[in-house]
């Protein structure tokens, strides 16, 4: 075979290798997946303004206390449709890692806060999920 047939061929497979993406080593430019952890309350009938507004601010603490939250945002239902089954504060709270989660869960601040909530909720749900 001839070198310039093997030039040819080279350089056809590079044209197909980069039209195909295959030259990415490096996904930096890629932003990375985060990890949501979703917690949505319904609280008791019996729960006070002010002990609904204490455990918001426990909860909102909890990034000062815990440096694997990457992220925490929270807000009360405002949706129009009606189907929000009673559970009316939700929370997101953003892990870089699985491994974050994990070491929050048991964490005791974490169980802290899960102390204070627990005999004040009706309900509670929990979806984690990786954000894309």
């Amino acid at each position: 075979m001839s070198l310039s047939r093997l030039l040819t061929i080279a350089l056809s497979l590079a044209v197909v290798w980069s039209l195909l993406g295959l030259h990415r080593v490096d996904s930096a430019d890629e932003t990375p997946r985060m990890l949501r952890h979703v917690v949505l309350f319904k609280f008791k009938d019996s729960v006070t303004s002010e002990q609904v507004d204490e455990v918001v601010q426990a909860f909102a603490a909890l990034p000062g206390k815990i440096s694997e939250i990457k992220g925490f945002e929270w807000g009360t239902d405002v949706s129009v449709e009606q189907k929000s089954k009673g559970l009316t504060h939700g929370f997101v709270v953003t892990f870089a890692s699985e491994k974050g989660r994990d070491t929050y869960l048991p964490h005791p601040e974490h169980q802290k806060f899960v102390k204070l909530v627990g005999p004040r909720l009706d309900d509670v749900l929990v979806f984690d999920f990786w954000a894309n």
